[in-house]
Parts: structure tokens; C-alpha cells; sequence
């Protein structure tokens, strides 16, 4: 199989992911912060390390601010629900957002009766409007801003220090999507324009399913959005206020964050920069061959530095779905069809009505083969 969907997970595993998982599943696959036992011991310490490994990520301020979740959807339900909300509050959205902001944030605005703005890009560059989105801040005051880092259907690199520091002139909570982007761009958090950042293990941080988080990067208080027992305190009916377990109820996955652990070792190893350029240099050949096939239609930024491992494109006489049945059961190609739960990028660049589009996304074990392979594949349709 020739895999490009490494925008929904990334396959295959770093080896030392596969080991590192084998032997927690194996040995330690016991319930940390539970016991007292060398086992539960081990455990608990393989976690605190990760916690540190995600905080030199990130250049985080103190690594129990770093919070494990099984998923990057269920963190984004924690920090949006865990805000202050009234009917005067506005919230700001790109119109790159994945349904896991998307979805609660407008369940959320019906509850409280808040404002959701899309802040406007351009239609054919995806570039923002920078001098319009002032001109919105200005009109209605941001109270919180939500970005997707890397969109996940066109490659798009948002500026995100742009928009949010503008924002922050008007003190907005800000929030970043990072699902797409942490193991590919550097996410500093050093300064204070983030205020809490989304991830998720199993796409570029290159571990299981099961593991992701945010990380809480601000003092601005947050309410609990799910509740259980952490192992400690237990006689207490309310949560804790120390931070990591104030927002981590119910038992580790121990295998997961092993699965995390191993892989921000590797990271550290391959280095954030050899990464970057191997996505960027695959993302740009393959951006170019598909251009050269006349019968598809590619849905680019113009601008190619804000551009990476995403490539979303049509073709004039399939729909999505029959291109993805095509390669899958002819070429045994995987890539991606469809809306790709990024429901307002679609009214932007045009494929409402296309079924949305196909998706092809590199990996960092990806090679140039497997575009020609590809392309080779997609022009026989010709």
C-alpha cells in the first residue's frame, strides 16, 4: 500500500514506538498514581517524562501544565467548555476550523446565545485579510480567537502571531488547533500570545491513537468540563486545583502515553527541522505534479512557504469518492475524500457542491516514489 493520509494519522509507527509500546504492554501496563508499587512507579515516572518531553516541545513554562487526554477532540471540549461564556461574548474562528472546534463551539453558542465571526481570507490566495479582520476587531471585540495551525484540507499555514497578537490588543483568550502542525512547525509558548494549544498524539507527533491534550499555557481560570477520581484526595467530592490532575480524571492509558513518550524521543532524535524540510520538499513535488496533470484541479495558497503536507485537488470528470475506490482498488493507493470535517474551508475554496475533495497528505516516511506512483495512477484516468 502507497499511504498519503497522514493527515488523519500517521502510518507507520517510528519503530521505537512499536518496541516502546510492546514492552509497557507487556511489563508495565499497570494503573499509575494508583499504587505504591515499583510498577506504579514506573508508570507515573514514564508519564512525568512525557509531560517534560511535550514541555521542551513547546517551550512550555512548567511541564504540569501539560494535560493528557485520549484525544485532541476531547481536549478542545475541555478548554471550550471549561470557558466563561454570556450572550455578549464573541468568538473568533478561521474558516480552516476542524469540526472539533467547530461542533462544540456552536452547540456552546446555543446554549449562551454568543457570536461566532469567521475572520475573512481570501477566496483564491487563502491569504487573511489582514486590514479586514482589524476592522472586524475594532466593530466586535474579540473575546476569544480559535486558529487551526496547518489546515487539514489545503496545506495552509496560517499566521497565526499575526492574527493572535492582534487580537490580544483587545486581551482575547487565545486558542491554537495544533493537531496538524506539532512535530512539523515549532510551537513556542514562551511568549504570551497562546494561551492554550490543542494536540493530538497519532498525527505528527507520530504515536497511537488514544493520546493527545492541551497544554494551559495562561492564568486565565478554567472550568472542569469531566470529573472523576485522580487517585489522590479522595475524600474530596470536588476536583482538585493542582494542575495536571485537575483536568486528567479517570485511570492513564499507560500503553498511549508510552505510545507519545517513545515518540518525542524520536522527534528529538530526527530533529523538528529535517522533518520539516523532508514534508516540505515532498509536499512541493508532489503540489507540482499534480499540477501537471490538466484534467485536476488543485486547491493551493499561493504563497508556497505558507504550504505544507496537505494537498486537497478535484478532478473534471470523477467525484472524490470515485477517485479514492479507483486508487484504492486498482493501485492500492490511500488517500482521503471528501469534506474532510472541515465544513467552512469548502464554501472558500469552492467544493461545497464537488463533493469536497480528494486528500493526499505526506508523512515523513513517505518518499518521491510514492507520488510518482501516484501521478502515474491518476493519469491513466486521463
Amino acid at each position: 500500500m502507497v499511504y498519503l493520509d497522514n493527515a488523519a494519522t500517521t502510518f507507520p509507527k517510528p519503530e521505537t514506538v512499536y518496541d516502546t509500546v510492546d514492552r509497557f504492554q507487556r511489563n508495565y501496563a499497570v494503573n499509575a498514581g494508583r499504587g505504591m508499587y515499583k510498577t506504579a512507579r514506573i508508570a507515573s515516572d514514564m508519564i512525568g517524562e512525557t509531560r517534560k518531553l511535550m514541555a521542551d516541545l513547546t517551550k512550555c513554562r512548567d511541564e504540569n501544565r501539560v494535560i493528557f487526554s485520549p484525544s485532541a477532540t476531547i481536549a478542545m471540549n475541555q478548554v471550550l467548555c471549561g470557558m466563561n461564556y454570556s450572550p455578549d461574548t464573541v468568538v473568533y474562528i478561521s474558516p480552516f476550523e476542524h469540526n472539533a472546534v467547530v461542533r462544540p463551539l456552536y452547540r456552546l453558542s446555543k446554549k449562551f446565545g454568543f457570536s461566532i465571526e469567521i475572520i475573512p481570507f481570501d477566496r483564491t490566495t487563502q491569504a487573511l485579510n489582514f486590514n479586514a479582520m482589524k476592522n472586524q476587531f475594532v466593530i466586535k471585540h474579540p473575546d476569544i480567537v480559535i486558529l487551526n495551525h496547518i489546515s487539514n484540507v489545503t496545506g495552509f499555514i496560517l499566521p497565526i502571531e499575526t492574527i493572535f497578537s492582534e487580537a490580544k490588543k483587545y486581551h482575547s483568550v487565545n486558542i491554537l488547533d495544533a493537531s496538524q502542525s506539532l512535530g512539523v512547525l515549532p510551537v513556542d509558548l514562551s511568549t504570551d500570545i497562546i494561551d492554550f494549544t490543542v494536540f493530538a498524539g497519532h498525527k505528527n507527533l507520530y504515536s497511537n491513537f488514544g493520546v493527545g491534550g492541551f497544554i494551559y499555557n495562561t492564568d486565565i481560570p478554567l472550568k472542569t468540563f469531566i470529573t472523576g477520581g485522580t487517585g489522590s484526595d479522595s475524600l474530596n467530592p470536588d476536583m482538585s486545583d493542582k494542575l495536571p490532575i485537575r483536568f486528567e480524571p479517570a485511570s492513564h492509558d499507560i500503553i498511549a502515553l508510552s505510545s507519545i513518550n517513545a515518540s518525542l524521543k524520536w522527534l528529538n532524535h530526527t530533529g523538528l527541522q529535517n522533518i520539516y524540510q523532508h514534508k516540505k520538499i515532498l509536499s512541493d513535488y508532489a503540489a507540482e505534479r499534480l499540477n501537471d496533470i490538466t484534467s485536476i484541479k488543485t486547491y493551493l495558497p499561493s504563497e508556497k512557504i505558507q504550504h505544507i503536507s496537505v494537498i486537497s485537488f478535484t478532478h473534471e470528470e470523477y467525484r472524490p469518492e470515485e477517485i479514492a475506490d479507483i486508487l484504492d482498488n486498482e493501485y492500492d493507493i490511500a488517500v482521503r475524500c471528501g469534506y474532510h470535517c472541515a465544513p467552512f474551508v469548502h464554501k472558500l475554496i469552492g467544493t461545497e457542491s464537488t463533493g469536497g475533495t480528494v486528500r493526499v497528505s505526506v508523512g515523513y516516511f513517505n518518499t518521491k516514489q510514492d507520488i510518482d506512483i501516484l501521478v502515474n495512477a491518476l493519469s491513466e484516468l486521463d
